[in-house]
């Protein structure tokens, strides 16, 4: 190199070299969200979000997720496109950006290792799968009601989020209401006596077959992605009537009628019970429009639709031998007695309202501890209603071992504690 080009390369050298000399000598602004300064959260503080399946209930749960401000949506995932340009736009215009990720295949969507959960809210047929996949893929997950179809996913659910350690909450928002929370704590504290039966609304107590309905000619697969929508449920020709009303309710989507709303109720009579770890023993078939079991402690569980007190949907009842409470989505307690209250005054929040559920999620993602629905008390809860939905079917009552998980003395009850599922899909 000649000493003219030499000087040339020094001076360019000083000369790129001076602003960036400038630059780190003068004091850096750094923006407060950056720090989390100023009630904002930082950045790497942040749960990053996906949503599968999100539509009607779902795009109200993922709007409690967006409200949080520790939280950053970044992907959604659906088998049609309408609904996956629905929530994009519904996250973008949250976000003021179009940032959103759009994905059809759960599969491409669950690779995405920047993503810290996931929320579910796909159809039931879905639900127990998709937790398990987004397990194994590292993700920690909220998924909404019902968990799982049979008693085989329900145990595969638990055991799959305790050996991968992930965080699971099922969607039965009511054990965060304090209303409930306080009709448990009357029940489980002998507030009430000792306990002696417990009422929960199923919500329908069919067994339900799986129906076709009329063929239709199949939209391409970027439209409606029918065989991914099936999965792992039977193959049936495509209908644009059962995926627009909800095909996910159908006969052979879930796990019988008294899971619908005993996902909640019967899950709310488990706690009162302090049953979160085991289920009914025995199990009866409908008598008089009710359905019954037994757990091994004699406190009787009453499936039923009629009869309750005006308190809004999903009620329950706990009764013990010397009182009762018996509470709704209305927010109210109806008590045997005004000396169950003993001075306090339970808020009164209406309907069935998710956040508080959310929030319980997102703090046991960060501090790993279990929320309130963990894997293994939706898993215990959801074989109590699929115990309960085949003693309804077989018409006979039933016995169940709850550490063996099995039916005692019946085979063909034992049979129906799970189903085949598609190609290529695993439990």
């Amino acid at each position: 190199m000649t000493k003219q080009a030499l000087r040339v390369s020094r001076r360019r050298l000083l000369k790129a070299a001076l602003p960036l000399a400038t630059a780190l000598a003068a004091p850096q602004v750094v923006p407060a969200v950056v720090l989390g300064r100023e009630g904002a959260v930082a950045p790497s503080e942040k749960i990053i979000v996906g949503g599968l399946g999100i539509g009607g209930r779902g795009s109200y749960v993922l709007n409690c997720f967006l409200n949080e401000p520790d939280v950053k949506v970044v992907a959604v995932c659906d088998v049609r496109a309408a609904r996956r340009e629905a929530t994009k736009k519904q996250v973008d215009s949250k976000y003021g950006n179009q940032d959103c990720a759009v994905y059809r295949d759960f599969r491409e969507f669950l690779a995405r290792s920047d993503i810290d959960a996931v929320l579910i809210t796909t159809g039931s047929n879905w639900h127990a799968l998709l937790s398990i996949y987004s397990a194994k893929a590292g993700k920690d997950v909220y998924c909404e009601k019902p968990c799982t179809k049979t008693i085989a996913e329900s145990l595969a659910l638990e055991e799959t989020f305790r050996r991968t350690g992930r965080i699971f909450q099922g969607g039965m928002q009511r054990r965060n209401l304090p209303h409930f929370q306080f009709a448990v704590e009357l029940a489980q504290q002998g507030k009430l006596g000792k306990l002696t039966a417990l009422h929960a609304h199923p919500g329908g107590m069919g067994t339900g077959t799986s129906g076709w309905a009329p063929p239709e000619p199949e939209p391409p697969k970027e439209q409606v992605d029918w065989d991914l929508y099936l999965g792992p449920a039977a193959w049936r020709p495509y209908n644009r009537g059962l995926v627009n009303s909800g095909f996910e309710k159908g006969g052979g989507m879930v796990g019988g009628g008294v899971l619908e709303w005993g996902s909640h109720c019967v899950d709310l009579c488990q706690w009162a019970n302090n049953a979160d770890d085991t289920a009914p023993v025995e199990y009866f078939p409908i008598e008089n429009g009710q359905a019954t079991a037994r757990y091994a402690n004699g406190v009787k569980l009453v499936m039923r639709n009629d009869g309750w007190m005006p308190l809004g949907s999903c009620p329950v009842r706990f009764e013990g031998e010397t009182g009762w409470v018996e509470t709704g989505d209305s927010g109210r307690l109806a008590l045997s007695s005004p000396a169950l209250l003993a001075g306090r005054k339970v808020a009164e929040i209406g309907g069935y309202p998710a956040h508080f559920h959310v929030r319980d999620f997102l703090n046991c993602v960060k501090t790993r501890a279990q929320p309130k629905v963990n894997a293994k008390v939706a898993c215990q809860s959801h074989i109590a209603c699929h115990a309960a939905n085949i003693a309804i079917f077989l018409g006979r009552t039933l016995r169940y071992d709850p550490q063996r998980n099995e039916f005692i003395g019946d085979d063909e009850a034992n049979r129906l504690r799970g189903e085949a599922i598609r190609e290529p899909w695993r439990i």
